[in-house]
């Protein structure tokens, strides 16, 4: 985040306006234009009170940084969507990534030296909740279920902390899960590097054992969600939920860091149920796919690129729901590949640019998300930098190897699977043939 805020700091005045319209059509301004497009893409992140280090609300919040917006929207480093984009699945549930023309229209607002517009062109502001209200309380109502951490104080200096606390739920009967929400308190937001949350119930191994290799049976129970930054919760798609059972409890897995000031924090999740009496066709497992050889295997030496992969052959057919690489301060690049059965290869998405500041999820649109044979094998591989090369390296001269600093690495990713029957699986595959036929796509 320090670099962020630095890259936008260094911004330096725009030129006139219309010094760079060299054409007849008339300028984008702010209003009519560009305002739209920090609406749906920005303003999330870039207001008051959120994590981002300006606010882009208005024309006099975001003037001054106008010569830098462009730099880093040119370069597609904001918003952070890391992805690319030429290369396997194309279509989010959660795309807050530029197109073309949005970023063709950001920088010829720029050039022609960032004009407000009129004003009434503006359209009406967005409505945020609260930054202690649920997200998702507008699409779910109050949450049937809010299970909270103990609290801690992180102090105003000190090494970093992990703590994993576990939390009875208090349920009496079974509740299938539709969405998900972790939310640090207002002043912990500062000092959480992430709060991760699992369900510990008990389980059928065999039922959890996704890739027959028990990777999905941790002994510290089922992964639920976290919090991170770029990321708060889970919604999972229609007719499908994940199982809290009677008498479960959650574990925390919990990473502070001090920032010059002591703070007090606690960490709650929202659970948002199904109707009693209402199940889902199908059920929701959370995958931690990494190197074949386990994480704790890595081993990078200094100044060097290092690959590792890992195989994972499913036991029915599945659709995958999401892609959500996890890598430290060395982590370069990600990718998550089918190979079928009969031996086709297809790349389902590969992640270029992974930027450890930002923990991003790709959500598959509905249409879009793999849906897979039973017998294909998912291929994960990530590439490790630990050379100069490497602009978020710490040390370039270390062997780095498996750990939970941030100077230590990681690689797994954590996919939501969805296990279907064979029927299920040929009834979506000719529903979306169909599909195709019909807008004329191959």
């Amino acid at each position: 985040m320090k670099r962020i805020a630095l890259a936008f700091a260094a911004c330096i005045a725009v030129p006139a306006a219309g010094a760079a319209q060299s054409s007849g059509s008339p300028a984008p301004t702010f209003a009519k234009d560009v305002a739209p497009i920090f609406q749906d893409k920005c303003q999330d992140c870039h207001r008051p009170g959120a994590m981002a280090p300006m606010s882009l609300l208005t024309y006099q919040d975001t003037r001054p940084w106008a010569r830098a917006i462009k730099a880093r929207v040119a370069a597609r480093e904001m918003p952070p969507w890391h992805l690319d984009p030429t290369i396997g699945i194309r279509h989010f549930s959660n795309d807050r990534s530029l197109t073309p023309q949005q970023i063709d229209t950001i920088v010829k607002w720029v050039d022609a030296g960032a004009p407000p517009g009129n004003p009434k062109d503006l359209p009406a502001p967005r409505v945020f909740p609260a930054g202690d209200q649920w997200q998702l309380a507008d699409k779910f109502g109050k949450p049937d279920l809010v299970v909270t951490s103990p609290t801690y104080k992180v102090p105003a200096a000190g090494p970093d902390a992990w703590l994993v606390p576990v939390v009875d739920t208090g349920l009496t009967e079974d509740r299938w899960v539709r969405a998900i929400e972790t939310r640090p308190s207002l002043a912990g937001r500062r000092v959480v590097h992430h709060a991760d949350t699992f369900l510990i119930q008990d389980e059928d191994p065999d039922a959890l054992d996704l890739a027959g290799k028990k990777e999905n049976i941790p002994p510290g129970g089922l992964h639920l969600s976290e919090w991170s930054i770029g990321k708060f919760g889970e919604i999972f798609r229609e007719s499908t939920g994940k199982l809290m059972k009677a008498g479960s409890k959650i574990r925390f897995d919990l990473h502070y860091h001090s920032v010059g000031e002591a703070i007090s924090d606690q960490i709650e999740i929202a659970f948002y149920f199904y109707p009693k009496g209402v199940t889902p066709k199908y059920r929701v497992y959370m995958a931690a796919w990494g190197p074949s050889g386990g994480e704790r295997e890595l081993d990078i030496p200094p100044g060097e690129v290092v690959v590792n992969h890992g195989y994972f052959p499913l036991r029915s057919a599945a659709r995958l729901e999401n892609f959500q690489p996890h890598m430290h301060m060395r982590g370069k690049a990600a990718a998550m590949e089918a190979i079928y059965p009969d031996g086709r290869t297809e790349m389902l998405s590969y992640v270029d640019r992974f930027d450890f500041n930002w923990q991003n999820n790709y959500i598959y649109a509905d249409d879009a998300a793999p849906v897979l044979p039973k017998g294909t094998v998912v291929h994960v591989t990530a590439w490790h930098d630990n050379s100069s090369a490497n602009r978020n390296n710490p040390d370039p001269t270390q062997w780095v190897g498996f750990g939970s600093r941030s100077t230590d690495e990681m690689f797994h990713t954590w996919v939501n699977v969805t296990l279907l029957s064979d029927e299920d699986y040929q009834r979506i595959v000719d529903e979306r043939a169909k599909a195709r036929q019909r807008t004329g796509q191959q």
